[in-house]
């Protein structure tokens, strides 16, 4: 591991095992880290000092982003050589998805994105950062591959085909369908795919006419599959060998599930029916999928918002800007990736079933930090100010 200073007085390895720690222990800010640095849980950690909040700020500015990445893909490969990953129903399967970290319209960097925001009192500029994120998911365990920053001037689309094109060199294997939104629901992203030997699973709606107009017409022809997914009560639609998008290189598939379920009201408990209503476009075929198997595969999208960024942003504190510069955003960001995958894999590989799961993975999160703070708690109570 290594970055752009010429004689570093503490070694880069150590200022990214600080930062895996300010990650595991949910310390949210370098500030925080730093007030810990006494504790002697860092000599067996780090086996050195541990640097200033603003050093490594600093040194993740100039860190080498193809070295995190490296460390990312070692854990993928562990993983796999020991068996950890399973895919769903037979396939491995990976979701791609955007995300806003934060914004402000103060701090900005040469890596800003900018927008205009009507406000009571005018047009203010605001300045926010986004990117790309890829997950690979599966029954076990679930693994964030990588990511890509949105530029100026291009959508998400041209920023997941700049990710796509990396992640097929460093994982050719690691994935055989891919989920997305309905934003990706383009013949230039479903043509790149398929040209990867890569099936594509993405939403469909209405904005897509072309195809959507010729399918509803298709599902009135065609009586509905009774069906079940999870507590829900289904009827299913499914039509395959679609030309109706001719940009698209080859026949499509369209399934359609209409969802009923109950929820439970939180202020009255009074448990409530609601519907739903959902339609992917696909590149299986009904001989390679099942229509089960892609209604399940379309709602694993969500994966990457629940286990993903929900998880990373109010358990992880990854939104948070621990340095305002473009390589350091991202590099904290992919900290943050292999942080999250060491931790899961760790639970996965080393906690039996019954005793992980009689569990929330944010209790073995707070055990693993109570170590951290305990240490630190000892230390304060043997040298009182």
């Amino acid at each position: 591991m290594c970055d752009e200073r010429l004689l570093p007085r503490i070694p880069t390895a150590v200022l990214l095992k600080s930062s895996l720690v300010l990650f595991w222990a949910r310390l949210g800010s370098l500030n925080a880290l730093e007030s810990l640095c006494e504790a002697p849980f860092w000599k067996r950690w780090l086996r050195g000092p541990m640097g200033s909040a603003d050093t490594i700020g600093r040194v993740h500015a100039q860190m080498d982003l193809s070295e995190l990445r490296k460390g990312l893909n070692q854990v993928y490969a562990c993983l796999k050589r020991n068996k950890a990953l399973s895919g769903i129903g037979g396939f491995d399967v990976a979701v791609l998805d955007g995300h806003e970290t934060h914004s402000s319209y103060r701090r900005h960097c040469a890596g800003c994105l900018r927008r205009t925001i009507h406000t009571e009192k005018g047009d203010r500029i605001q300045y926010y950062h986004r990117h790309v994120t890829i997950m690979l998911l599966g029954e076990r365990l679930r693994l964030l591959l990588d990511m890509e920053p949105q530029r100026r001037g291009e959508n998400e689309v041209a920023t997941a085909l700049r990710l796509l094109e990396r992640v097929l060199s460093a994982y050719p294997r690691a994935f055989k369908v891919l989920l997305a939104d309905a934003l990706y629901a383009e013949a230039p992203f479903i043509n790149f795919l398929i040209s990867q030997r890569k099936h594509v699973l993405v939403v469909l709606k209405d904005d897509r006419r072309d195809i959507y107009q010729d399918v509803l017409a298709l599902f009135k022809l065609q009586p509905p599959i009774r069906g079940q997914y999870r507590s829900r009560e289904c009827l299913w639609w499914d039509v395959e060998e679609l030309t109706s998008w001719p940009q698209v290189a080859t026949p499509l598939r369209v399934v359609r599930s209409r969802e009923t379920y109950f929820v439970r009201r939180q202020a009255t408990a009074e448990l409530t029916q609601e519907k739903s209503e959902w339609m992917w476009v696909t590149t299986l075929t009904q001989s390679q999928a099942s229509t089960e198997l892609v209604v399940r595969l379309g709602h694993a999208r969500w994966d990457i918002e629940n286990y993903g960024f929900n998880e990373l942003v109010n358990a992880w504190h990854a939104d948070h800007v621990y340095k305002h510069h473009p390589r350091a955003i991202e590099a904290f960001c992919l900290v943050a990736f292999l942080a999250y995958n060491l931790f899961h894999a760790f639970l996965t590989l080393n906690l039996k079933p019954q005793l992980r799961y009689a569990r929330t993975d944010s209790f073995w999160a707070c055990a693993m930090a109570a170590e951290i703070y305990q240490d630190a708690m000892e230390l304060k109570a043997s040298h009182p100010p």
